[in-house]
């Protein structure tokens, strides 16, 4: 069996952001998978929990990767979302730490910010 690429994985989790679809974003996720956002919150458990956090996304999202780092099926990378919100505009650029499994699928997710980290312009 092949190993997953997992810059691409990384690719399609940001796209899927993008599109603001919770379940096009909870489907990169494995069926036990958990998301700890931000670091410290409680975590979210299995995908049906992940798909309602992932149903806040609103507005118009795009998403940048700045920089990435791969380990065998563990990532970290750090990444720029700006959402805009009517007259607002967002913009945050968390680092996020995912392992995967064989399958290329999210198993665990960290995302490492706080909310002074967020710009409102």
């Amino acid at each position: 069996m092949a190993a997953p690429d997992i810059k691409a994985a990384i690719g399609q989790y940001l796209a899927a952001v993008a599109s603001g679809e919770a379940s096009k974003v909870a489907a990169l996720y494995a069926d036990d998978a958990t998301l700890e956002d931000p670091v410290g919150s409680e975590p979210h458990r299995g995908r049906a929990a992940i798909e309602a956090f992932y149903g806040g996304l609103q507005g118009e999202i795009s998403t940048e990767l700045l920089t990435a780092r791969v380990a065998g099926l563990e990532a970290a990378f750090l990444f720029r979302v700006v959402t805009k919100a009517g007259d607002a505009t967002y913009t945050i650029e968390p680092i996020d730490v995912m392992t995967f499994n064989d399958a290329g699928q999210i198993t665990s997710m960290r995302a490492f910010w706080a909310p002074e980290d967020m710009t409102a312009a």
